[in-house]
């Protein structure tokens, strides 16, 4: 069976140096807010390239503190309007709703999968007050028309960046081009712990200040607290781990692309199609650099598809099934109609890809979908 991604490979591939990280954490006897977290936050945020990183127990967490933090800091009120792709994993909207903000969601580009930019200004009113923008798949989703609306309106530019980790918006990595970022090191990112954590990054030191708060109970001294927060922490071993995965995490973003070139060159079937890379590269002139977190393909045949490739031993996921706005969790948003994210959610297929897929699998793979057929 070629799995669809090997943790266990992946994590064997950094041995005898994720041992080595968890002793020390364990020799230090020193579990939580401890050098390992403090190290790991300033490492992360000279790779993002940020002045803030905060350690957060988790992606979703990271997502709420930052809106949370906004409403603590009078810049945001319950009822305010956020701008949220409609073809995106729940959690984005989650962080929104609890909040107690309004979720406005826009469809999505048909060739990117992200957020259409130019469908954004249609929808923003005198309660917008933020975008979240969301890098799915591991594509940078920043454009210059969102750029454009943040100042003309001057909204909060608020990045999910739990899947594109390392990838590119012109010189500036993701999770340093709005004002706040979240990610999650969730197992299967390109970056992942060995269990949940998260981070926020931001250049606003009020805005860092008022999360790291947030995070450790509303409180920046102990026993004095001063916000109404909740505990939302990364733990000293989390960070060792990634503080030893961090520095090869270029080089294993590089190995994604590889396997998803060749991916693109060698996949012939014309009940695919495959992703674009980079649609507007040369029109924007800028570098705009995937990370492939997932490499999604779509076919009306996509459940015929999908059994196919389970009997010939090769694993796939579907990213996602069931829209956000179609989900029992949003009885109200059922009714709208996001006819490009629902035609998304049930066409997708995403390929096994990860840095320590082997050229033997990667060939296999390609065999067995060129040989599909209907």
């Amino acid at each position: 069976m070629i799995k669809f991604l090997d943790l266990k490979a992946i994590n064997d591939s950094f041995e005898p140096e994720l041992s080595d990280a968890i002793k020390r954490v364990l020799d230090a006897g020193w579990y939580l807010l401890g050098n390992e977290v403090k190290s790991f936050e300033q490492e992360y945020a000279n790779y993002i390239g940020t002045k803030n990183c905060i350690g957060v127990a988790n992606g979703l967490d990271a997502l709420r503190l930052i809106l949370k933090a906004y409403i603590e800091m009078g810049i945001m009120k319950e009822g305010d309007e956020i701008i949220v792709p409609a073809n995106t994993f729940i959690a984005s909207i989650l962080a929104i709703t609890d909040n107690h903000l309004v979720p406005i969601l826009v469809e999505p580009n048909i060739s990117s999968y992200n957020i259409d930019p130019y469908l954004i200004e249609e929808k923003i009113t005198e309660r917008t007050k933020g975008i979240m923008l969301v890098h799915l798949y591991g594509q940078n989703a920043m454009h210059p028309e969102i750029e454009r609306l943040v100042v003309k309106y001057n909204l909060k530019l608020i990045e999910d960046n739990a899947q594109a980790v390392g990838a590119h918006y012109g010189e500036k990595r993701t999770g340093s081009i709005g004002h706040a970022a979240g990610h999650s090191f969730y197992p299967g990112k390109n970056l992942g712990c060995l269990g949940d954590g998260g981070a926020v990054t931001t250049n606003d030191d009020e805005l860092a200040a008022v999360i790291r708060a947030l995070a450790n109970y509303g409180s920046n001294k102990k026993y004095v607290n001063d916000y109404r927060g909740f505990n939302s922490r990364l733990d000293e071993i989390q960070a060792a781990i990634l503080r030893t995965k961090l520095p090869r995490l270029d080089a294993d973003n590089q190995r994604r692309r590889e396997i998803a070139q060749y991916y693109l060159e060698n996949i012939k079937n014309h009940a695919i199609i495959l992703p674009v890379q980079n649609p507007e590269r040369e029109t924007l002139n800028l570098k705009l650099e995937k990370v492939w977190h997932l490499f999604v393909i779509r076919t009306p045949h996509r459940d015929q598809l999908q059994q196919y490739l389970t009997d010939n031993g090769i694993q796939t996921l579907i990213h996602y099934p069931i829209p956000p706005h179609k989900q029992g969790a949003y009885v109200s948003l059922n009714g709208l109609s996001f006819p490009i994210t629902e035609k998304i959610h049930e066409e997708v297929l995403s390929l096994p890809i990860s840095p320590v897929m082997s050229d033997e699998d990667l060939k296999y793979v390609v065999k067995c979908i060129n040989l599909f057929s209907k």
